[in-house]
C-alpha cells in the first residue's frame, strides 16, 4: 500500500529518496530549528508537547525516536518522563551533530543517545522499546510500509507508536490560506534562511502527497499494528497517529 509521498523527492528522480533526504537535511541542518519555529509560528512546540503529555501517561522506560532531527522530541521526552532513556536516530549526520550539542548542553547525555541510522533498517533488536515516536518524518520515508514494519519489529508487545505529522487542513475556509502560505511564503523564507532553494518547496509537496487520516492508519494496520487512531490539531495542519503492537 504505497504512499504518494514516496514518489516526491527533494531534488531529482535519478537517486534514491533516502540519499536525497539525507543530503537535504545535511544542507539545512544549520537553519532547521529556526525554520521549524518560523514556518509554524511556534505552534510546532504545542503539537510536540501534546504528544509528549500523552506518551508520558504510558510511563515508558525505553523510547526510540525515529527521524529525530536535532533531537527536540527526544529531549522533551527525557525531560518529561522520569527515568526514561531515549534513543534518537536520523539519516543526517549534520542533524545528529546539532542534536548532540543540544543534549550535551542540557545535561542529558546519560539519558538521550542520538545516532545516524536508516529507519528502513533499524540497528535494534526485536522487542526492544516500550514506545516509538516519529515527528514530522514519515513523509520522508522512501518506503512507508517498510518503515512501519521496522518500528513494529522493535516495539515490545503492547508497545505504543506515536507519529506526529504535518497534514493538509480539511476546512474549506482555512485550506486556501494554508496553500498560499506553504507554497508561496515558506519556500521564499526557506531559500533565504537555509540557502537550499529546493528543500522548502519539497516540504509542502510532501505534506500534500503523504497518506493522511484513515489512509495513514490503514498502512500501519497493513503491517500488523492494532488499536489505531488519530487526532487532528490546529485546523488539521498537524495530525497525531497512535497505534500499538499486539500483545
Amino acid at each position: 500500500m504505497p504512499s504518494g509521498a514516496e514518489n516526491i523527492n527533494p531534488y531529482d528522480h535519478e537517486r534514491s529518496k533516502t540519499d536525497q533526504v539525507r543530503e537535504m537535511f545535511d544542507s539545512i541542518a544549520p537553519a532547521y530549528d529556526f525554520m521549524n519555529r518560523a514556518m509554524t509560528l511556534g505552534i510546532d512546540r504545542i503539537w510536540r508537547r501534546r504528544a509528549v503529555r500523552m506518551i508520558r501517561s504510558e510511563n515508558p522506560g525505553h523510547i526510540l525516536d525515529v527521524a529525530t532531527g536535532t533531537g527536540d522530541v527526544a529531549i522533551e521526552l527525557a525531560q518529561a518522563i522520569d527515568g526514561c532513556h531515549v534513543t534518537g536516530i536520523d539519516l543526517s549526520q549534520g542533524m545528529v551533530d546539532r542534536g548532540r550539542d543540544k543534549v550535551r548542553n542540557l545535561g542529558l547525555a546519560g539519558r538521550v543517545t542520538l545516532q545516524v541510522s536508516d529507519c528502513l533498517a533499524l540497528p535494534m533488536q526485536d522487542n526492544s522499546f516500550d514506545c516509538v515516536t516519529v515527528a514530522y518524518g514519515v513523509r520522508n520515508f522512501e518506503r512507508l510500509a517498510e518503515g512501519y514494519a521496522e518500528m513494529l519489529r522493535v516495539l515490545k508487545p503492547g508497545g505504543l507508536l506515536a507519529v506526529l505529522e504535518l497534514s493538509t487542513p480539511t476546512s474549506p475556509v482555512v485550506k486556501p490560506f494554508y496553500k498560499f502560505y506553504t507554497r508561496c511564503i515558506i519556500p521564499v523564507i526557506g531559500k533565504i534562511v537555509s540557502g537550499d532553494s529546493r528543500a522548502y518547496t519539497y516540504l509542502p509537496e510532501s505534506i500534500a502527497a503523504v497518506a493522511q487520516g484513515d489512509e495513514m492508519l490503514a498502512i500501519a494496520r497493513s503491517v500488523g499494528f492494532v488499536d489505531t487512531s488519530f487526532r487532528r490539531y490546529t485546523f488539521g495542519t498537524c495530525t497525531l497517529y497512535l497505534a500499538r503492537k499486539p500483545r
